[in-house]
């Protein structure tokens, strides 16, 4: 059964750090592009960064910029999201999926995690 289950979510003050993991199963993540969204309280869902099968990362916002990473653990089939200096703003649910293209394509996806709650207080 394929899987990706994404973790390491919860509550943090402004200026704080969260690590996520994106962990997948019942398909090797590294032959995929692993990408990272997040939707915000009543906002449309946001794509933020992949992560290439060759590990080239690609950002598609400006605003994590220089305060999130990406990385892989091939070994552990798992994807982190490190996350810096975090916002108020950057409080959202925070998805990952895996695409065969580290393009910005919600319909490329192929599979999908449920989500992570990130909180960031002020």
């Amino acid at each position: 059964e394929v899987q990706v289950v994404e973790s390491g979510g919860g509550l943090v003050q402004a200026g704080g750090s969260l690590r996520l993991s994106c962990a997948a199963s019942g398909f090797t993540s590294d032959d995929y592009a692993i990408h990272w969204f997040r939707q915000a309280p009543g906002k449309e869902r946001e794509g933020l960064l992949c992560i290439s099968s060759s590990d080239d990362s690609a950002y598609f916002v400006d605003s994590v910029k220089g305060r999130f990473t990406i990385s892989r653990d091939n070994a552990k089939n798992t994807v982190y999201l490190q996350m810096n200096s975090l916002k108020p703003e950057d409080t959202a649910i925070y998805y990952c999926a895996a695409g065969l293209l580290p393009v910005l394509n919600y319909d490329g996806m192929d599979y999908w995690g449920k989500g992570t709650l990130v909180n960031v207080s002020s």
